[in-house]
């Protein structure tokens, strides 16, 4: 086997891929970047008119990009949405499962729509999404990469609250390491990013309840989004050809090992 030096690429010409949660956050930046980087991407999101504005501001930035609607609490949307965006936009050959919620309680004073939700929103619906779209690439035999957005808590939780928003991280890792092992054989690739605490609309709300959390960390500091722009583009492109089943953890020394 004779490769090119450096054996590295990030170009997603000809890619079609789906970002949950695009509509703020991480989400949003991710999809500016697999844009970027060349890919058509279908934005999902509850918030269409938010998706609508960013989907214009990729097209005026050369990208192409198109808003969708979706609750990914609702199973019959997941469900759907692989065909809307092929419809749109081609076979969606990239899947980044970032939609997420926390849970910001006591594990003994949730509501059972509460625990729902988290569960819902964090575990099943990345699960439901990614077979929906791996059913697709192993009907047209096409290769595929799906990144799933854990968190660094779920390797730590320090007894604060949102002890099932750490259970439901730690999920989609093995669920990450599992599907990956099922699909290997199929040219689908599945990794996970697990970011630490980044700004974010989410992060906002912490930040509100909690103060200031960046005095206990090593650095004082919260990530910028785009400093996640690298591990993304990793896993989605090319340059990962053969890794599959792994996270990586994204949390400038924050969590402890």
């Amino acid at each position: 086997m004779t490769a090119p030096l450096p054996n590295f690429s990030i170009d997603l010409t000809g890619q079609t891929a789906i970002v949950t949660g695009a509509s703020s956050g991480l989400g949003l930046r991710f999809a500016k970047v697999l844009a970027a980087a060349g890919a058509k991407v279908a934005l999902t999101a509850r918030r269409v008119e938010r998706l609508e504005e960013l989907a214009a501001e990729i097209r005026k930035a050369g990208g192409t990009a198109a808003p969708f609607a979706l609750d990914v609490t609702d199973a019959g949307q997941l469900k759907a949405i692989v065909p809307q965006v092929e419809a749109e936009l081609g076979v969606p050959t990239i899947l980044v499962n970032n939609a997420g919620i926390p849970d910001a309680q006591w594990a003994t004073k949730m509501s059972t729509d509460l625990i729902d939700g988290v569960l819902d929103t964090n575990v099943r619906a990345p699960w439901i999404l990614s077979c929906e779209v791996a059913r697709r690439l192993i009907e047209v035999n096409s290769p595929g990469r799906i990144v799933n957005i854990s968190s660094a808590g779920a390797f730590n939780y320090r007894g604060q609250g949102a002890a099932l928003y750490s259970v439901s991280k730690a999920a989609v890792i093995r669920m990450t390491e599992a599907l990956a092992v099922e699909w290997a054989r199929f040219n689908i690739n599945v990794n996970a990013i697990a970011p630490g605490a980044f700004a974010s609309e989410m992060m906002d709300g912490m930040l509100s309840r909690m103060g200031d959390i960046t005095k206990g960390f090593p650095r004082g500091r919260l990530g910028d989004p785009s400093q996640l722009d690298s591990s993304l583009l990793y896993f989605c492109s090319p340059s990962s050809d053969f890794v599959t089943g792994t996270y990586v953890r994204v949390d400038d020394g924050q969590h402890p090992r």
